[in-house]
């Protein structure tokens, strides 16, 4: 039996050890087989697989670690690999790492890859990958790091996650998934990293995250997260990177965020919808590098930041931050400061002289769109590395220190629409690596310094809205590196536009109307082959258009208007891509074509020429006479002529009779409008407005005022011409004041957003009564009144309310109507009494400013500053809209204006006539406003409106806006100009929006 015993034994220990290399082999071949596999779907552009074949040692291979000849890690990252992942890296059962980051892999993950219960590392980022992660990854329970940061996957994130207990990092960024984040993962306690950026997950962020006590890096930006942020989330003290921005959040920031986020490195709030103020804790910690809090509703002031000794970045703008400027010497000790921006806020004060303190290693600074007043601090020379330097919109005055000398690594700098004068100083042309430099909408006169010319990195040069004079350097016209746009528009250039303009070839705009240059348009503009926008209208340009423009072909829009350019429109316009052309108030005749732009109306402008014909039906311009030879021209002009010189000196002495007899029977004859404004308009008797009115009929009153009564009518029924007529009862006093008045204002004037006036007449009546009146065009959906109060009774219908859109557009067009009469000619013009009744809508709902019988006209822009005055006699307006210092003061002003606009705003917005009953003593619709802001805006906007969250914040925007034009003093008034551009910006950001 013993012997029995022992030959079993020896036989099972002779098959174990002869049967285990065996098993071994099997293993090691299949680990080489799915190595093979993987190969055979992929591209290797690049051969990095080449050593992959069977005459060396898989364990040898590039990219492969093995342990006892078993494959224990595959790092193939950055190696150019192209093609699907093979299901057979499900069978290399012993990997615990793959990395094949940056690659170009597609397809779906292999759900293969499950089975693989040895592995802790997996990473896959920066690939193609499509379809839904694996479901099974609970199957790999020593999972450390699961990376797949962008790639293209889809579908929800599996609940499994939250069962794997040692992860330490998950890292989805930049992906295409939907759904909520999975509660469980706040289930595992290992966790460090969580990174979810743009992965368009939904819903609010689990509350359960809050118990990632080991979490230092929090990941969430650019997702579709609503609700506020879990408390949880700010008891997570190791916390080092916090970024949840650009999401729909709300809610408040807690006050002790500094304290209970101790080791906060990385703050990224911004692009959400926090509101309340800035807490002072946020800069308890030195570790602190970047905090970014823009485009919020953050409001109150600026907390001190003087601890805040490492910060790098500091970023606050597009919030609601009333504030002056002085924190910025808590950051004088923050020697690491790079980046400083609180653009688009509330700011107000001065710049203080501690700016020349901040760390010399800034090199972002961006202020604009405050309303920041005063000198720039002479020590802004201190900052050497500033790059970006960004003032505009702003209420900065003076004159432009010597010291910015010293900032020669600026590259882009943006001071326009501040109130500098002075000369351009000469030492902007020291600044070499500028590439863009806008100075536009200041006060600043002079000569333009050559020196500019050497700008030769030059892409952007804006110095439109001043007041430079002289002639444009031939050097600037030489910067062929300019390549954006080019504006000197609205100034005072003379003489000839430089040859040189022809090195500006890769141009894309140029702009150089509202000047008074003069000559010819030049030859060499053909060279400037990218123009896609080209301006020059408002000069005194004379010639023919040039033949050589046609190598423009580029061009999309083309304005030419109001110049003396002669001759005809040359036909290779009508070839041009052109959406745009102005050719309107020269002195061009003959065939207009009728291809290309010229087929739409709406696209050209011809007004105010000479003698056209041709073109689209449209146009109503008579058809072209045949061509004649030059005999046959002859000829037939002698035939012409003879009679008519016969004809025409009989006509003379006969008009000369009658004119003396009329003179002696009626010493006062019919004024032309052309006499009484010196404009081409229409020639209208009392006659002509008598019939067109039905005999100033009551039916046809549309509107009556302090000084007469508005008619509508209809000069040619066939045609539909259809004017307003404006009859003043000279039985009023102050009436014929108010007519010359209107004359004056309107005479010289022309724009989109001012009521046209097209004709005067100054006679008498059928009974030898004075008659004066003016003719406008006829606004066919009325006042900005009928449709902010629903006079049904006025409008004889029911309106439907105004949108928000809607609204904000006619704000819009009511400040570009202002900015024009105050800076838009030489003449200067107060309105003097803006209110809605005054505002008057056609048939697009385009707002247009009208009623100018209280306007004002300075005799030059220079002579009228934001602070100066007018003639000071007969102030009058309406209650309400009247600004308070025009009772003491009696003096009217362009912030005068600003005042009504800003009223104006207010009551297109909460439906509430400053006249309301509502208001009285201490309580007017300003402070009404003022009050309500930010918090209690649903208690008083007008409650037609149908409002959002998001329609909350910018109609909130809206009423500050309004706030800040109709303040008392009339020095803290926002400027029209930094109006107009608010207003702008809010639309542009509003109109994705229902």
């Amino acid at each position: 039996m013993a012997n029995m015993l022992a030959n079993l034994l020896s036989i099972t220990l002779f098959l174990f050890f002869n049967t285990l290399p065996l098993a071994t082999c099997l293993n090691n071949q299949t680990d080489q087989l799915s190595l093979l596999a993987i190969k055979s779907s992929l591209q290797d552009p690049q051969g990095a697989l080449n050593s992959w074949n069977q005459t060396l040692p898989f364990c040898s291979w590039r990219g492969i670690k093995c342990r006892g000849n078993r494959v224990v890690s595959l790092n193939l990252m950055s190696q150019g690999l192209v093609g699907n992942l093979s299901s057979h890296i499900g069978n290399l059962s012993l990997l615990t790492n793959i990395t094949l980051r940056d690659n170009s892999f597609q397809g779906p993950i292999p759900p293969q890859i499950t089975l693989l219960t040895n592995l802790q590392f997996l990473d896959f980022s920066n690939n193609s990958f499509k379809g839904e992660i694996p479901k099974n990854f609970s199957n790999c329970p020593n999972l450390v790091r699961l990376a797949f940061t962008k790639n293209s996957l889809s579908g929800t994130i599996s609940n499994e996650l939250g069962f794997l207990p040692k992860l330490q990092d998950i890292s989805f960024s930049m992906n295409q998934f939907s759904g909520l984040i999975p509660s469980s993962i706040g289930n595992i306690t290992t966790l460090q990293a969580l990174s979810l950026g743009k992965c368009r997950f939904n819903g609010e962020i689990p509350e359960s995250l809050g118990r990632l006590g080991q979490l230092t890096f929090l990941q969430l930006s650019q997702n579709n997260f609503t609700g506020t942020i879990p408390h949880g989330l700010f008891n997570l003290t190791n916390i080092y990177y916090f970024d949840v921005s650009v999401n729909s959040l709300h809610g408040v920031i807690p006050s002790t965020i500094g304290d209970t986020l101790p080791n906060i490195g990385v703050l990224y709030l911004s692009k959400n919808q926090f509101s309340g103020p800035i807490p002072n804790s946020i800069s308890n910690t030195s570790l602190t590098e970047l905090i970014i809090l823009s485009s919020n509703q953050f409001s109150g002031p600026v907390p001190n930041l003087e601890r805040l000794t490492s910060i790098e970045e500091f970023l606050l703008d597009s919030n609601l931050i009333e504030d002056d400027m002085s924190f910025i010497s808590s950051l004088t000790n923050s020697t690491n400061l790079e980046i400083f921006d609180v653009s688009k806020n509330m700011l107000s004060g001065s710049l203080p002289e501690s700016l020349a303190n901040l760390s010399v290693v800034v090199n972002f600074f961006d202020i604009h769109k405050n309303q920041i007043h005063g000198n720039i601090p002479l020590g802004i020379g201190n900052l050497v590395n500033l790059g970006t330097v960004d003032l505009s919109h702003n209420l900065l005055d003076g004159q432009i220190p010597m010291s910015m000398s010293k900032l020669s690594n600026l590259r882009s700098l943006f001071m326009g629409r501040n109130r500098f004068d002075g000369e351009l100083p000469s030492l902007f042309g020291n600044m070499t690596l500028l590439s863009e430099f806008q100075l536009d909408g200041n006060e600043l006169s002079g000569n333009l310094p050559s020196n500019l010319g050497n700008l030769s990195n030059l892409l952007e040069l804006d110095l439109s809205e001043n007041n430079i004079t002289g002639l444009i350097p031939r050097e600037i016209m030489r910067l062929s590196s300019v390549s954006i746009v080019l504006n000197l528009s609205h100034n005072a250039f003379e003489g000839s536009i430089p040859s040189e303009v022809g090195s500006l070839r890769n141009l894309a705009a140029l702009d150089l109307s509202s000047n008074r240059l003069s000559g010819v348009i030049p030859t060499s503009l053909s060279s400037c082959v990218s123009l896609e926008r080209l301006y020059l209208d408002e000069n005194l340009l004379q010639g023919e258009i040039p033949s050589g423009m046609i190598s423009l072909m580029g061009l999309q829009e083309l304005d030419l208007s109001q110049n003396n350019l002669s001759g005809s429109i040359p036909s290779f316009l009508e070839k041009m891509k052109l959406k745009k052309l102005n050719l309107s108030f020269n002195r061009l005749q003959g065939e207009v074509p009728s291809r290309g732009v010229f087929a739409n109306i709406s696209s050209i402008s011809l007004d105010g020429n000479q003698r056209f014909c041709g073109g689209i039906g449209e146009l109503k311009f008579p058809p072209c006479k045949g061509v004649e030879s030059s005999k046959e021209k002859l000829s037939t002009l002698w035939k012409i002529l003879i009679p008519v010189l016969v004809f025409g000196g009989l006509c003379i002495v006969i008009l000369v009779f009658l004119k003396c007899k009329k003179t002696e029977e009626n010493p006062r004859p019919v004024v032309s409008s052309e006499d009484a404004i010196g404009g081409q308009l229409l020639r209208l008797s009392y006659a002509d407005l008598l019939k067109a009115t039905n005999g100033f009929s009551e039916s046809n009153v549309v509107g009556s005022g302090r000084f007469g009564s508005i008619y509508k009518a209809v000069l040619d029924d066939e045609k539909g011409i259809v004017v307003a007529v404006k009859v003043l009862n000279l039985d009023v006093k102050g009436a014929s004041k108010t007519f010359m008045a209107e004359c004056r204002s309107l005479g010289g004037i022309r724009h989109r957003n001012l009521v046209k006036l097209v004709s005067v007449c100054d006679t008498v009546d059928f009974k030898d009564n004075d008659f004066k009146a003016l003719v406008y065009e006829f606004k066919v959906n009325g006042s900005l009144d009928k449709w902010l109060h629903n006079n049904e009774e006025e409008s004889g219908e029911d309106l439907k309310s105004l949108s928000i859109i809607q609204r904000l557009n006619i704000a819009l067009d009511i400040a570009h109507g202002i900015k024009y009469l105050h800076f838009g000619s030489d003449t200067s013009i107060i309105h003097g009494d803006l209110k809605p009744s005054n505002i008057l809508l056609d048939h697009d709902m385009v707002a247009c400013v009208g009623d100018f019988g209280l306007a004002k006209i300075a005799s030059n822009i220079l002579s009228l500053s934001y602070e100066s005055n007018t003639s000071s006699f007969g102030i009058k307006g309406t209650l309400g809209y009247v600004p308070p210092e025009y009772g003491t003061f009696g003096s009217i002003s362009m912030q005068g204006d600003v005042y009504s606009f800003g009223i104006i705003l207010l009551e297109m917005f909460v439906n509430k006539r400053p006249t309301n009953d509502l208001f009285g003593g201490e309580v007017n619709l300003h402070r009404y406003v003022s009050s309500a802001l930010p918090h209690g805006l649903m208690d008083i906007i007008d409650p037609r409106l149908e409002m959002g969250g998001l329609k909350m914040e910018f109609v909130g925007r809206i009423l500050n806006i309004g706030v800040s034009c109709s303040k008392e003093n009339p020095r803290d008034r926002m400027p029209i100009t930094l109006v107009e551009n608010e207003l702008a910006d809010i639309l542009a950001q509003l109109q994705p929006f229902p």
